[in-house]
């Protein structure tokens, strides 16, 4: 089932799962404590990251584990890529305006 990754991560849980994720490898009950969201919510949203390809899951004995997946956030680096310029443009111009006013402001000798 192909998502939309912006979809997928829209709900403040789930970035908020992803957050705790950053850090490694960890079983529910630890996303639980970190997401303030009960048992079975933490695994609904497990289970929509796991489809959508964000999170990988490996048993251990009686626990899951979860982990982030690098490619979709690779993918979305990728996307971004292509409206940094246009931002690194306009912050240059804000930079350079912000310049010529302190510039302007400073008392002559």
């Amino acid at each position: 089932m192909q998502t939309d990754p912006f979809e997928t991560l829209a709900d403040p849980t789930r970035r908020r799962i992803i957050a705790a994720l950053r850090n490694g490898e960890q079983p529910v009950n630890d996303i639980v404590e970190v997401a303030g969201v009960h048992q079975s919510g933490v695994s609904r949203h497990l289970r929509i990251l796991h489809e959508a390809g964000f999170v990988t899951v490996r048993p251990d004995g009686q626990r899951r584990l979860y982990a982030l997946k690098p490619e979709p956030f690779q993918e979305l680096e990728a996307w971004l890529a292509g409206y940094r310029k246009l931002w690194e443009v306009r912050l240059d111009r804000f930079g350079a305006a912000l310049e010529k006013r302190q510039q302007s402001k400073e008392p002559k000798a």
